[in-house]
């Protein structure tokens, strides 16, 4: 059986081996030296808490910009940080890709344009990229959710890249994945609100199941390409070791992106391909 033949069936896929460990190391040194040179004048906390998530500017003119997202577990009563600047971010995003060359060229590689066109997308554009550090003890859990409600074209296409730039294990908060959970279609879109700020727009207020994930856990270097409408998610990491991982987002130029999406790009800097 093929690969497309299994991520159509699955809607996920386990590629072993697909980077190098040079390369994630690369990766990984770059990611660490952007934070070390952040000087951070507005605090932005990721959350996957729906009720909670931040969609203040800083977040929300991210599309085509490196920002730094904090951890909700980062920061005392008081509002300083618990421990050091470098042990206390979520995730930088969103456009890593376009616009720092190191990730650019990892993110452009021919490998991954091969298997975007393998897996039937026709014109892949990168649209987002994000570098998660999934911090020791304090990374927070990643609740259920679909890469499409986030990302969505008309009909559906978006595709994530997901690599382990460590090991994922059970312990640092590896992914789940609901295999064969892209057939249960889309679910909710996650759109800016006409008045400000952003909502959820519910499509089937049908809930996904509780039951069925299994845990992928990988080693470093490490491929997981995730079907844009499979319900997946991460668990908390618990341990004393941290679960970096970078990942990118393809959508398919042949589809329709609707103005309403939360993420935008200027213009000027408009999602290219490979």
């Amino acid at each position: 059986m093929s690969r497309a033949d299994d991520f159509q069936r699955q809607g996920y896929l386990v590629l072993p081996g697909f980077a190098s460990a040079e390369a994630c190391d690369a990766l990984k040194a770059r990611a660490e030296e952007l934070v070390a040179g952040f000087q951070p004048e507005k605090i932005s906390i990721f959350t996957t808490h729906e009720q909670t998530r931040t969609s203040d500017e800083y977040f929300l003119s991210s599309g085509d910009q490196i920002r730094f997202f904090f951890e909700e577990g980062a920061f005392k009563p008081d509002g300083t940080l618990r421990q050091d600047k470098a042990l206390s971010i979520n995730k930088i995003g969103h456009a890593l890709h376009d616009l720092e060359p190191r990730f650019d060229r990892f993110s452009r590689a021919p490998e991954l344009a091969e298997l975007a066109r393998e897996l039937g997308v026709k014109q892949p554009l990168l649209l987002q990229s994000m570098y998660i550090f999934k911090q020791p003890h304090i990374g927070g859990e990643v609740n259920s959710h679909q890469d499409s409600t986030f990302l969505y074209t008309d009909p559906p296409t978006c595709l994530g890249f997901w690599f382990a730039l460590e090991d994922a294990t059970l312990e640092n908060g590896c992914l789940w994945a609901l295999p064969g959970g892209h057939a249960l279609g889309l679910k909710k879109r996650f759109v800016r609100a006409p008045g400000g700020g952003t909502a959820f727009r519910v499509l089937d207020s049908t809930p996904v199941p509780d039951k069925g994930f299994v845990p992928l856990e990988v080693k470093k270097g490490t491929l997981v390409v995730l079907h844009g409408l499979l319900p997946h998610k991460s668990g908390a990491n618990t341990s004393p070791k941290s679960r970096h991982a970078y990942s990118v987002h393809l959508v398919d130029g042949t589809a329709s992106y609707p103005e309403d999406n939360w993420l935008h790009r200027s213009p000027s800097m408009p999602a290219r391909g490979f």
